[in-house]
């Protein structure tokens, strides 16, 4: 039995500092050296997670900050209560099925299983991916798969001079801290009142010990849902679209995605359906139908409806009284809790959405090689390729119901928060000086991090709905959801705004935001707008068309620095969410800073599209220079095309001083 589901807090929008996991991959040993860094770098990160505060006497809000994230609201469709009829029922179906086991293939893989810790990961054991993106197939950092991955692990590039890139390389894996998901096999079909489902395993020429298959794991480290409401795209390449079609995360890319709807006379009819704002809806639905990471090879959403439909609510799982949300269905007598909610998953989608994407009973929808095929019901029990209404929309209900539940994770009362709201004793004085620091661009004359140009706003991160959104996806389109910057290499290049390449790996060894979708097209506004220049209409509108209607009208466009870049994610909440990076390379916040302080491990081999704040050490190793940015208004956080190349503040001064 699973343990019990609990949050022990009031209902309503979660406001919390920091939840209360250790990261399991943060050393115990003192950090002793280094104290350079350890005083200007570590504290600037420190300041956005919660810890201990000391009154700091005659301070007071910094202007130049963002403002507290609760001055955010979280983007939601404006069509939204078009489709759902009652908020909270809404929330309530979408935490049971994030938690709910029963939705993995293999009765045990749930939305939480690789989100469970401060919405991240932080198992040890067999977590570690190859690094299959990039074609390897070979353990290199551990035995082999079903292995534990220990801090001894960490990091997976490792120099002599940790502040020197080009000291010798002590160490260097492409293998990736991922997350384990299922075995590998084929979806053969249902035994109804059954989590497990029929399968045909298959033997894993990676994932195995012996002539035992393991389970697999994924090509990336798995990111926080906390504030991933704020994030304009979702996953670390973006690939989770601001737009959900009620199918899967391609948004508009899948011209064919269709839900289906009463036509007003009790018939069934299929219907495209396009919610701005979407982006946690659109990623919902991608992994249950993932072969690595919750399901079986060619399982459908509609299967996993008819399976769900079927079963009890968290059926393997116990639900304490005391939860915010699933408390009042928790299935508690006198003596004892039973598993499960005392409610079925119909009564919980026709609770949540409105009839018209429910009440059809009079027709099935039939899948096939073809498509999808309406057709009456038949008298016999469905044969397992057809599916109820109710059923073939499961996609569209889990997308939107895990959004809002996902919607309400929210960390907004940070010591951060607090202060910029007034509270001059939520942050210490060295807390203080290292918000200072984060917010400083880099400059020779004093110290600076240029944190903010990524890590900008109230959610730390540039990828959100607040910096590059836009509902309206015709006419003129703001600079922001493509930007123009000169790269290390010190020239020109145009790339989609919150994705940058710093130098984790090789560019080729993951392309990130440079991939395709399965229909072909690039995942990158940048490179659907070369696409439009070089004469290729595509079938959707693309909202980083700045000069025209998005569609078919050509941009003016140069070089594109798409290829290796990734999400920023936000800092909120970092200290519990290692490992870090989308390889999960770096353990602790110490090691993410020793990276950023010698210029990433890949700066020469990726300097084409390499972040122009990924600095370059100077050969007298004293100062560093770099291809900086113009400097960024706090306010505006556009960087501008006209760039030169300057020192950073990284200076002789100040690493002669603490080195």
């Amino acid at each position: 039995m699973s343990p019990i589901i609990t949050d022990g807090r009031p209902a309503g929008r979660t406001h919390h500092s920091i939840l209360d996991y250790p990261n399991p991959f943060e050393s115990e040993k003192p950090m002793t050296s280094n104290k350079m860094k350890t005083a200007v770098w570590a504290v600037p990160l420190a300041l956005l997670v919660a810890g201990t505060s000391a009154r700091a006497a005659g301070t007071t809000v910094n202007l130049t900050a963002p403002d507290s994230l609760k001055t955010l609201k979280v983007p939601e469709p404006a069509a939204l209560m078009t489709i759902v009829k009652d908020r909270k029922a809404a929330i309530t179906l979408g935490k049971a099925l994030f938690w709910d086991m029963q939705v993995g293939s293999d009765g045990v893989q749930a939305c939480a299983s690789c989100h469970f810790h401060a919405g991240a990961d932080s198992r040890s054991k067999n977590e570690v991916n190859p690094g299959q993106a990039g074609g390897d197939n070979t353990f290199q950092m551990v035995p082999g798969p079903d292995s534990t991955v220990t801090p001894a692990n960490f990091p997976f590039h490792r120099v002599a001079d940790r502040d020197d890139r080009l000291s010798s390389v002590l160490k260097d894996t492409n293998d990736v801290m991922g997350s384990q998901g299922v075995f590998l096999g084929d979806f053969l079909g249902l035994t109804r009142g059954l989590a497990e489902e029929i399968g045909n395993p298959s033997p894993d020429a990676v994932f195995h010990v012996g002539a035992n298959n393991t389970r697999r794991v994924t090509g990336r480290n798995a990111p926080s849902v906390i504030n991933a409401a704020f994030n304009y795209n979702n996953f670390w390449d973006g690939r989770a679209n601001f737009i959900f079609n009620g199918a899967d995360p391609f948004g508009d890319a899948d011209v064919n995605a269709r839900v289906f709807s009463d036509d007003g006379t009790g018939a069934l009819k299929a219907v495209a359906i396009h919610l701005e704002n979407s982006s946690l809806a659109s990623q919902a639905v991608g992994p249950p139908g993932n072969g690595t990471e919750m399901s079986l090879g060619n399982r459908t959403f509609p299967d996993i409806g008819k399976k769900l439909l079927s079963l009890r609510p968290l059926g393997k799982q116990m639900v304490h009284e005391s939860d915010s949300v699933l408390g009042p269905l928790a299935r508690k007598t006198a003596r004892w809790t039973r598993p499960g909610l005392n409610t079925t998953y119909t009564d919980m989608v026709k609770a949540a959405f409105r009839s018209q994407y429910w009440n059809v009973t009079s027709q099935v929808v039939s899948i096939d090689g073809a498509g999808a095929h309406l057709a009456p019901r038949p008298a016999a029990e469905l044969a397992q390729n057809q599916y109820t209404q109710i059923e073939a929309n499961f996609a569209l209900f889990f997308g939107l119901a895990v959004q809002m539940y996902e919607d309400t994770l929210i960390s907004d009362d940070s010591p951060f928060d607090r202060f910029q709201e007034g509270d001059t004793s939520a942050l210490s004085r060295s807390a203080q000086e290292g918000l200072n620091l984060f917010l400083t661009p880099a400059d020779p004359a004093f110290a600076g991090g240029s944190c903010f140009n990524c890590h900008f706003g109230p959610e730390f991160t540039k990828a959100t709905v607040s910096n590059v959104g836009r509902v309206n996806f015709t006419g003129d389109l703001p600079e922001q959801i493509i930007e123009r910057m000169d790269m290390n290499d010190g020239h020109g290049a145009t790339y989609d705004s919150g994705f940058y390449n710093i130098g984790v790996r090789p560019t080729e060894e993951d392309l990130g935001r440079g991939g395709s979708d399965p229909f072909g097209y690039p995942l990158s506004f940048t490179a659907r707008a070369l696409m439009l220049q070089n004469g290729t209409k595509l079938p959707f509108p693309n909202p980083a068309n700045i000069c025209g209607d998005g569609k078919t009208q050509p941009c003016p466009m140069n070089r594109v620095a798409i290829d290796g870049t990734f999400k920023t994610p936000s800092l909120r909440n970092v200290e519990l969410t290692g490992p870090y990076f989308h390889n999960g390379g770096q353990a602790t916040l110490m090691q993410v800073l020793d990276f950023y302080t010698r210029g990433g491990d890949f700066h020469e081999h990726n300097i084409a599209t390499l972040d122009s704040d990924i600095q370059t050490r100077s050969a007298s190793s004293t100062s560093w220079t770099s291809s900086s940015r113009s400097p960024t208004s706090a306010s505006a956080g556009r960087r501008l095309p006209s760039i030169t190349p300057s020192c950073s503040s990284r200076t002789a001064r100040r690493a002669t001083a603490h080195r």
